[in-house]
């Protein structure tokens, strides 16, 4: 068991004990993400006593992060998320198994990693990789323990697990069987997030691991609870089975490895990538558009480009020469779907493209190469 004063609390707890803290030590988490909602998931995950955990992150740390994502530091700005949370990690609880994936979570890879483990905790934030962790732990049949925070609210719940009452074993196709209209979503880049509710709800989604493993309680299965942040509203409601379209659910190994999640969520062919972005303006006549608004930070002087905020696009459209490809941006890439839907809708054999991650990810990863 390991040091059994480290774990002495929650071992005297009549529902817990010997045996529970012993099924925790036995486990393997694989944890999506190691931002907003993975980083307390991790720390409390870890100080509780999992014994094998596993880190999927690609991304790097920005100053942006560390008011929610508060287990990194000055120090760590630009270090990719994955190694320096798994050091933090290891400094906290060095009796337990941390594994950093540093890579992008695709089609390709999710059930190599996922097949590892026993629970998926998903700390995503985007449709595609919630979607392809979905359809992984299906296929695998590893319960998903599933968060998401925007604003000032959260929710959690567990998916694909059988709740002992109803029988029912929903996923999150029953919640969502189609990925909204990316032109509409919003992100936390875009629209924001108080620090404090990643915590509150990544914290949650620890606990709904932590009463997967040990068998105490009543974990969150087909139920979501949500949390108002501003007025302490708690609510919840049910997930029932729904009849999904069995041609929007790879229910096999190859359809996975066949499907294309980004396709599936209104991504694919109007996104670009940034070193796609970097080649076209390099090689070709392209006319780049900043739809931010006027005096949105970071500033651009890196290459040409016209400034249409968004509210002006439709207005402003004669300025606009369609002679070369367009490429639109802005801060994270969500608004400037916006604005290529109102381009195509006037303009609908124009050849335009919105930048992947927008301009802020460009910055970072220009950055990198000069650095």
């Amino acid at each position: 068991m390991g040091n059994k004063e480290r774990y002495a609390r929650q071992i005297l707890l009549d529902e817990f004990g010997e045996a529970a803290q012993e099924k925790l030590l036995s486990a393997k988490v694989l944890v999506i993400g190691a931002g907003g909602l993975g980083c307390p998931a991790l720390q409390y995950l870890v100080a509780a006593g999992v014994g094998n955990i596993g880190i999927v992150d690609f991304d790097v740390v920005d100053l942006t992060n560390l008011h929610r994502q508060v287990i990194y530091s000055m120090e760590d700005i630009g270090e990719f998320k994955a190694l320096a949370a798994a050091q933090k990690l290891n400094a906290l609880n060095p009796e337990i198994q941390i594994h950093s994936f540093n890579l992008q979570l695709t089609n390709k890879n999710a059930l190599e990693l996922i097949s590892g483990y026993d629970l998926v905790l998903d700390g995503s934030d985007n449709f595609a990789t919630r979607y392809l962790v979905n359809d992984t732990c299906v296929l695998l049949d590893k319960p998903l323990v599933y968060g998401a925070v925007l604003r000032f609210e959260g929710q959690v719940g567990v998916f694909n697990m059988e709740d002992n009452l109803t029988k029912y074993k929903t996923n999150y196709r029953d919640l969502f069987p189609e990925p909204p209209n990316s032109s509409l979503t919003i992100s936390c880049n875009e629209i924001g997030v108080i620090g404090v509710l990643p915590g509150i709800i990544g914290t949650m989604q620890a606990l709904e691991a932590i009463k997967i493993i040990t068998g105490i309680g009543q974990p969150l299965c087909n139920k979501i609870i949500s949390y108002n942040a501003l007025n302490n509203l708690f609510y919840d409601f049910e997930v029932m089975p729904s009849n999904i379209s069995t041609k929007l659910f790879p229910t096999t190994e190859l359809e996975i490895l066949n499907f294309n999640y980004d396709w599936f969520c209104n991504s694919i062919g109007i996104q670009i990538s940034i070193d796609e972005f970097d080649t076209l303006r390099t090689n070709e006549k392209v006319t780049i558009i900043d739809i931010r608004e006027k005096d949105e930070l970071p500033y651009i002087d890196e290459f040409s480009h016209i400034n249409i905020p968004l509210s002006e696009i439709e207005t402003c459209i004669s300025q606009i020469s369609f002679e070369n490809k367009i490429v639109v941006f802005c801060n994270s890439g969500a608004r400037s779907f916006k604005a290529l839907n109102t381009i195509n809708k006037i303009r609908p054999n124009c050849i335009s493209y919105s930048l992947k991650g927008g301009i802020e990810e460009w910055k970072k990863k220009n950055t990198r190469k000069i650095n």
